[in-house]
């Protein structure tokens, strides 16, 4: 398996898996990544900032994330909790794995591969935020040692759970 940055001839095969995981979340009824969100216009922002990653098998790209080191402006104000640190940190956005490879372990991959991103920048902090009605995002989180810190509301007024692992 092989990490990488994202390019801008990677977009269309990040938006197939993105497309791929907002028909799932409409499925499970989550309201998650509905209305057009995330977008292309959203995904080029993220290759043009060095921020979109991508996960490849054999040459071909499985799995998509957002790694950012630049901070989250919705993480200032946590509310019901607190954050364990207000070091530098990264957060991922924008996990999504290719339906056909579900199941082995790879949102695990990309998390063991943003904690190396840490640790070669020398940030000891992970946080992410999911919906609150994404089940299978948290328990992989605590599964990945993050621990519940309490909630934040995204741009749109979203409620979401906050969770952040120390990195060591």
């Amino acid at each position: 398996m092989e990490f990488r940055k994202s390019v801008k001839t990677d977009a269309d095969r990040i938006m197939e898996i993105i497309k791929q995981a907002q028909e799932h979340f409409k499925e499970q009824g989550i309201d998650q990544w509905q209305n057009n969100y995330p977008n292309r216009e959203v995904i080029n922002n993220d290759i043009d900032n060095g921020e979109s990653y991508v996960l490849l098998k054999d040459n071909e790209i499985v799995a998509t994330t957002v790694a950012s080191f630049n901070g989250e402006p919705t993480y200032k104000t946590i509310y019901e909790g607190e954050w364990i640190t207000n070091d530098k940190y990264v957060v991922v956005h924008r996990v999504a794995v290719d339906n056909k490879y579900k199941g082995l372990g790879l949102s695990h991959q990309i998390f063991k591969h943003v904690e190396q991103l840490c640790l070669d920048k020398g940030v000891n902090s992970f946080k992410v935020d999911t919906h609150t009605d994404n089940k299978v995002m948290q328990n992989l989180l605590k599964k990945n040692g993050f621990k519940y810190c309490g909630i934040i509301y995204v741009e749109d007024g979203s409620k979401r759970v906050a969770f952040e692992k120390i990195i060591k």
